[in-house]
């Protein structure tokens, strides 16, 4: 950690390299426009740049002092003293008079620049002041505009209030449901029109909406009534509003008795034009039910429903209420209708998904053997209350696995300093909240934009906790503000939601959970066992409806607001900085600007001292969310979009972007049935449980310990991080010099930034590890939205690298017996990467030749030949070569017990399924399709190809293929040729090679950028020649998704296991939160309410497509491995088990490999695409009716297809291997 402190200093050195009197480059993003320039489009701008602030003298003072900040960095001691009087004059000045121009006085340059500074100072304020005449004058004419709206309006109200007697409340009501305008809520009536204005008032509504419900649930509801009034007043806010709005404070005003303020809004539903529909009603019916009203009134309202087209019935079965709020309604009802008796509960969605793919995993006929867990009924029970107890404390605390210091007396000072500051900053984060509180209820009241209400989901103490522990993990660089407040402000809600859960769901849970595991624990049985979704639907209706989220601007705004409480609340003692400072108080963190990837961005960094003090406590202490943990029991099974995963913190089935919902939306869409498929396989990799491998885990935290291993993948402390160069720069120094030391400084900055970064995430990795030791854990799963899987633990799970891997096993052991040990050692030769060409039975005798080694390797890691550390996977190698060591020494190998994970891999996978689709014999046999005696390897045939075109060239003189000669291997071709599949471009492609050339040392590198051009061209030409029919179908996919993509659509389609499938690439929409210590602005650019990026659409079509497709062969095996009683996991295209199982599941991949492209993909996608995009009615224009056209003949030209036998692939020894 101390040795990145000097990174704190680098903006500082940077500016001290310019010449004097020159201004710095421009900055990118967050830019102080009185210092840089002019603002150019930012993801966070500055306060200063805020147009709507009051630009008087205190903002001026604001620019001023920056100034004399940044003139002191660059050492001009008298500029600072001429600016220091420029300020104070214009400190006593408060008269707006045009500048003239700025005397140069006798002081020489710095004086100059003084007078020039002033100057444009002079000029700067005289534009903010004309500017804000202008816009005072505006605002002025705009507020008597709207005065004159609201007077009109509210007198209107006020008089229809004032009209109505008191006891005639009731027959109001029934005249306005009478007299309600007969049509639908805008959001029904008409789609929304694609565009920023569009997506911006979509923005609105989702927060406004956010807002209500929030004060609804937090206890504002007269607040939330009053803000709905006064927009409903204006008539461009009004305009806005949607009937979700009214029935939301509605059913608020219902669950309270509150009649009167019942009316009132039905009234302004009526005043908006528009209609009630059933919730309107329920709420109504509510209302009456909690008053007892007579019964004339509800057989009235009764009627008008009728009426109205809408059915009673659904008031029961289609309206969200709670079981309490429907008992009120129904008494309401039968007060008026006494022989009214509830419809039968809805028919549940048929149970069997109609996929032929997925048949016979739901078919009641056949012979199934489900695995079982290896633990009893009562210890599972026991694991849920621990996991229950973890997510309702929301928080994990983790022992640290860095080394722990000696307790000297500094280090035990600096721990009870810290105890002694944090209490401190607790009260006073608990005072800053409540003054924030106060502050955001006036201008709630105000109908400002606000956050009232989501300030008080929880309380203060809470609050306060949750931002010291953002404090105690923020790194020593600092992390940008944008960032963090969206993580605040999501993990605000996070407890939120898992609070909301514990009065009503926790005990149903825990009853219902209990019965569940009788289906998995190995002590129990059950009579014909189903899925463990079949199973839990069979428990019980889901429990409660699921929480909303809240809208992205929301989060930011929030984690906004709370991290600059802690930005002006936390302090310490000046004397923690330095041994002279004195007791007054100076600010923990501080909000800079800094360069990251060449953009500017605001940043929240602590101060050194505060660093300096964590690093001499040395806490040992890590605290994670409690949906970053792995769980203790095994998860909720999928159920629905979503219903599953952890017991209760809230987890998406599909992850996206936070703020995208066209996602949700298709998922919510889909029929139950056809998620099956999806939800069954998340729901089997989820049940699989884990266990550390603890010598594995041992020798890495020696290396950790010490000083890394980064040879090993085991990353360096921040001390071994380089240094930037000792010293300044003479003022004699060339031009070229100071770029070179800013070039050295920039290089030193981001490397320590990388191994802070990868230090940072192996620690959470090995704390986690060290944690969950000797216990036993489930990983619970997600997918993207192409299909694929991922599991939802963050730091620890098995998806990372080489050494992540190596430090899983299975928690479930299984006899190796006859072929398990066989396995074991090509899975080792595989991890060497030393016989890739070579045919099993030849890997089987050279795990034999290097037995003694594989031994040395397991008896003395650290101390012996260390042969496992020359290999490809060093690691895993060494944890295999420690499994078999065990296997071999054991009395009886094929009886031993192996909790080893023995891996799969496809061959270059998206080009099987590319040339499966496009039956391609020539591309299939590249890919190991077919079978052979060899395995097959498409990079070094690609290279092969590419050196008879060098070959070629060179003959014909070509100066870059003459250079080239000796130096196309498999390596410097395979990342591309991996990745075209993919859909990388050819200047992503030569970026690739030129990667590789730079890594051999005897290449010339004056012509690596000529060679890597030459060589992307070369490789690209020999890929369509061996797969003449994947280019085919990829240019039929892009030219599809250009023409859809241009019609003002966003691709979309349905996996083959019916998962639906919508590309989130649209242009981007800026949505601006102002204000603070800096105005925020990110994009959204996730949702179909947006033009869709026409260039991300074509090139992401392709790629997106066969990752659904891989993602449909993994879940097939997996269930149809779990239906053979097979412990499965993948990792996308490598697929594992135990030992002494590899060979049914190569039988089941291959199987399902073949099944799924015996279906007419091609043909199913293109009826689906025209159905889709081309079912519309016709354009009047000409021009729209050709593209139409066009489009239409496009996407049913789908590509001829070869002569490829699929059933060959089931004989394919390498497919996967």
């Amino acid at each position: 950690m101390l040795a990145l402190r000097w990174g704190h200093g680098v903006s500082g050195l940077r500016r001290a390299l310019w010449p004097a009197g020159r201004p710095g480059p421009l900055a990118e993003e967050g830019a102080l426009s009185g210092v840089w320039g002019h603002r150019r489009r930012s993801s966070a701008s500055p306060c200063e740049q805020d147009h709507r602030k009051d630009w008087g003298h205190a903002e001026l003072l604001e620019v001023l002092e920056a100034r004399v900040r940044q003139l002191q960095a660059e050492c001009v001691s008298k500029a600072t003293v001429k600016r220091v009087g420029v300020a104070q004059q214009l400190r006593a000045s408060a008269s707006l008079q045009r500048p003239g121009k700025a005397q140069a006085g006798p002081e020489g340059t710095a004086e100059e620049l003084g007078g020039r500074w002033a100057q444009k100072l002079d000029q700067e304020k005289f534009a903010m002041q004309k500017r804000k005449q202008r816009l005072e004058l505006k605002l002025q004419v705009r507020a008597q505009q709207l005065a004159c709206e609201h007077k009109l309006r509210a007198s209107r109200l006020q008089h229809w209030e004032q009209e109505v007697p008191e006891g005639l409340w009731e027959e109001q009501l029934v005249w306005l449901l009478q007299e309600a305008p007969r049509k639908l809520s805008p959001e029904v009536e008409q789609a929304p029109k694609a565009g920023s204005a569009s997506m911006q008032r979509e923005i609105w509504q989702q927060r406004f909406l956010a807002f209500l419900e929030c004060c609804l649930l937090t206890g504002h509801l007269p607040l939330a009534h009053h803000v709905l009034v006064t927009y409903h007043g204006r008539s461009r806010q009004q305009q806005q509003l949607t009937r979700a709005m009214y029935n939301t404070v509605m059913l608020g005003w219902a669950r309270k008795g509150s009649f009167k303020e019942l009316v009132y809004v039905f009234f302004m539903v009526k005043d908006a034009g528009l209609t009630p529909d059933l919730l309107s009603y329920a709420a109504a019916l509510q209302c009456m039910g909690r008053l007892d009203q007579d019964t004339s009134t509800i057989q009235r309202c009764l009627d008008q429903m009728a009426r109205d087209g809408l059915k009673l019935q659904g008031l029961f079965t289609s309206v969200p209420l709670r079981p309490e709020e429907q008992a009120v309604v129904l008494r309401a009802v039968r007060k008026a209708q006494p022989t009214f008796s509830l419809p039968p509960p809805p028919q549940p969605p048929p149970q069997v998904n109609t996929s032929p793919l997925l048949r016979e995993i739901y078919a009641k006929s056949g012979p199934v053997s489900y695995p079982k867990l290896h633990l009893p009924l009562r210890t599972l029970q026991k694991l849920f209350q621990e996991q229950l107890r973890v997510e309702l404390a929301t928080t994990v605390a983790v022992e640290s696995v860095e080394k722990a210091r000696v307790l000297t007396k500094e280090v035990l000072q600096a721990r009870n300093t810290l105890k002694q500051l944090r209490a401190e900053w607790a009260e006073a984060l608990c005072l800053g909240l409540q003054e924030l509180k106060a502050s955001e209820a006036r201008a709630a009241h105000s109908c400002r934009s606000t956050i009232f209400p989501y300030l008080c989901v929880l309380s203060e103490r809470e609050l306060a906790e949750l931002l010291l522990q953002t404090l105690q993990v923020l790194p020593p660089q600092g992390e940008s503000l944008l960032s963090l407040a969206q993580q605040l402000g999501l993990r605000v809600f996070n407890r939120h939601t898992v609070q909301r859960k514990l009065s009503s769901q926790v005990q149903a849970l825990r009853q219902r959970y209990y019965r569940y595991l009788q289906l998995l624990a190995s002590d129990t049985q059950v009579a014909a066992p189903p899925l463990p979704r079949q199973y839990w639907e069979a428990l019980g209706a889901p429990v409660a409806p699921h929480e909303q989220p809240w809208p992205l601007s929301v989060l930011v705004q929030l984690g906004k607001k709370l991290a600059e409480v802690l930005v002006e609340v936390v302090r310490m003692p000046g004397s923690l900085a330095t041994r002279q400072g004195s007791c007054t108080l100076i600010p923990v963190l501080y909000h800079v600007y800094s360069f990251r990837s060449f953009r500017q961005i605001g940043i929240l960094k602590p101060h050194p001292a505060f660093t300096e003090l964590l690093a001499v406590a040395a806490e040992h202490t890590l605290t994670f969310e409690a949906a970053e943990v792995p769980m203790l029991c095994p998860p909720l099974p999928w159920t629905s979009p979503h219903t599953g995963a952890f017991l209760l913190s809230p987890t998406k089935l599909m992850r996206s972007l936070e703020g995208t919902m066209q996602h949700q939306r298709l998922l919510d869409s889909c029929p139950p049935a056809e998620l099956h498929g999806a939800l069954d396989a998340l729901t089997q990799l989820g049940n699989c449980a884990w266990r550390v491998n603890g010598r594995v885990l041992d020798l890495v935290l020696e290396l950790f310990m010490a000083k890394g291993c980064p040879r090993l993948g085991v990353p360096a402390p921040p001390s071994e991080a380089p240094r930037p160069p000792d010293g300044r720069l003479p003022p004699s120094a060339s031009s070229a010099q100071k770029a070179e030391v800013r070039r050295e400084v920039a290089r030193c900055l981001k490397v320590a930034r990388e191994m802070h970064s990868l230090r940072s995430d192996a620690l959470y990795r090995l704390s986690l590890a060290q944690h969950l030791r000797d216990r036993v854990f489930w990983l619970p799963h997600n997918m993207d939205f192409r299909g694929r899987t991922y599991p939802c633990p963050p730091h620890f799970n098995h998806l990372g690298s080489d050494l992540a891997r190596a430090l899983l096993e299975f928690a479930q052991g299984r006899p190796l017996g006859p072929r398990g040990l066989d396995w074991l050692k090509i899975h080792l030769v595989n991890l060497t990467g030393l016989k890739k060409h070579e045919p099993l039975r030849a890997r089987l005798v050279f795990a034999d030749e290097v037995m003694d080694e594989i031994l040395d390797s397991a008896d003395r890691p650290m101390t012996g030949r260390k042969w496992w550390m020359e290999v490809d996977e060093p690691w895993q190698a060494l944890a295999c070569c420690m499994e078999i060591a065990r296997a071999v020494r054991a009395p009886d190998p094929t009886a031993y017990v192996s909790h080893f994970p023995v891996h799969q891999d496809g061959s270059c996978n998206g080009l099987q399924h590319y040339a499966a689709l496009g039956r391609d014999s020539v591309g299939a046999a590249s890919v190991n399709l077919l079978p052979s005696d060899l395995p097959q390897d498409v990079y070094s045939g690609v290279a092969a190809q590419v050196e008879v075109f060098r070959r070629q060239d060179a003959e014909r003189g070509v100066r870059v293929a003459q250079v080239l000669e000796g130096f196309i291997s498999r390596k410097v071709v395979k990342q591309t040729v991996m990745t075209v599949v993919y859909g990388v471009t050819r200047y992503g492609g030569r970026l690739q090679i030129e990667r590789r050339l730079r890594e051999l040392s005897n290449f010339p590198q004056e012509f690596v950028w000529e060679a890597s051009h030459y060589l992307v061209r070369q490789v690209f030409n020999s890929l369509q020649e061996m797969f003449s029919g994947t280019r085919a179908i990829q240019h039929w996919l892009t030219e599809s998704a250009r023409l859809i993509s241009h019609s003002g659509s966003a691709v979309e389609w349905v996996t083959p296991l019916g998962i639906p499938v919508i590309q989130p690439y649209h242009q981007d929409s800026k949505v601006l939160i102002s204000g603070g210590i800096q105005s925020l602005t990110f994009s959204q650019s996730g949702d179909t309410t947006q033009k869709p990026n026409t260039l991300k659409q074509k090139n992401g079509f392709p790629p997106n497509f066969i990752h659904s497709l891989d993602s449909s062969h993994m879940m097939l095996t997996a269930l149809h491995c779990y239906r053979k009683g097979l412990t499965f996991v993948s990792v996308h295209d490598c697929f594992w088990t135990h030992a002494a199982d590899v060979e049914v599941m190569n039988q089941v991949c291959r199987e399902q490999f073949v099944r799924l492209h015996s279906q007419p993909i091609l043909h199913n996608l293109s009826r689906f695409l025209v159905k889709r995009f081309c079912s519309g009615a016709r354009s009047p224009r000409h021009s729209k009716n050709v593209w139409f056209g066009k489009l239409q003949d496009t996407l049913k030209s789908v590509p001829k297809t070869g002569a490829f036998d699929l059933e060959q692939v089931k004989h394919s020894t390498y497919f996967f291997s």
